[in-house]
């Protein structure tokens, strides 16, 4: 579904990625993993087009997006939803305007079909009968939930998430874990999770890509990173800082 060949990209002087590449199965569901500030959000910005690599090739379902206007790149990104970290709703519109959004950008006018789909999304999330609701009334699990709707309305072929569990407390992270699995089985979506929570890439990673310092220096099933030996991956699995007191 997404294959990546020697992507690099600088902003001003720092050399963000500096020859990352991977690849990703159909159906099957990625898990990105590496230090702040080492570039995983600048990798998903780039494989929907939001960000320009300054070299390499990116495919999305055997399509390079490289080169394509906005215009071109808009039906590329019908095939893939994201969820962003904070959720993005949009303040002044109600949970069922939010999910209908990318309903109505792309031409949808007939309120029955919109309201069916809707319906349909919430009931997959586990918020039926919240679509009157503004977000400065959602928690911060409905938010990420509300976002997750919005992605798939369009029932994209691949969803990308930027760290999906971030500032949730343990239960509500278990429950977003839960629910990217059951889409996973329910809509053989393909996905790509940027995530911190080791709980979260070990519970829903197929496979495991740990960006490091601009490149991937380990990819592999998540029993393959737990062994690991490799001091640096023991460091970032444990949360060990190599900074003396």
């Amino acid at each position: 579904m997404i294959a990546v060949r020697d992507l690099k990209k600088r902003i001003g002087s720092q050399e963000i990625l500096r020859g990352v590449d991977i690849t990703v199965a159909t159906g099957e569901t990625l898990v990105i993993i590496g230090r702040s500030g080492g570039g995983k959000s600048v990798l998903l910005k780039n494989l929907i087009g939001l960000m320009r690599p300054d070299e390499g090739e990116i495919s999305i379902d055997g399509q390079s997006i490289l080169g394509l206007s906005e215009r071109e790149l808009a039906g590329v990104r019908r095939k893939v939803g994201m969820l962003f970290q904070a959720g993005a709703l949009f303040d002044s519109m109600t949970v069922e305007e939010n999910i209908a959004f990318p309903l109505r950008e792309a031409g949808e006018r007939n309120q029955h079909v919109i309201d069916q789909q809707i319906a349909e999304v919430l009931e997959v999330i586990e918020l039926e009968g919240q679509q009157k609701k503004m977000p400065v009334n959602l928690s911060g699990g409905m938010k990420k939930r509300v976002g997750l709707a919005r992605a798939i309305i369009n029932r994209p072929s691949c969803i990308l998430y930027d760290e999906p569990t971030a500032g949730l407390d343990p239960v509500v992270s278990d429950s977003i874990n839960h629910l990217i699995r059951r889409l996973q089985e329910r809509y053989q979506v393909t996905s790509v999770v940027v995530t911190h929570d080791m709980k979260s890439a070990f519970h829903i990673g197929d496979h495991i890509a740990y960006l490091h310092e601009g490149r991937i220096y380990f990819y592999g099933t998540p029993e393959e990173i737990q062994r690991s030996k490799d001091p640096l991956i023991q460091d970032f699995l444990v949360g060990r800082s190599t900074l003396a007191d």
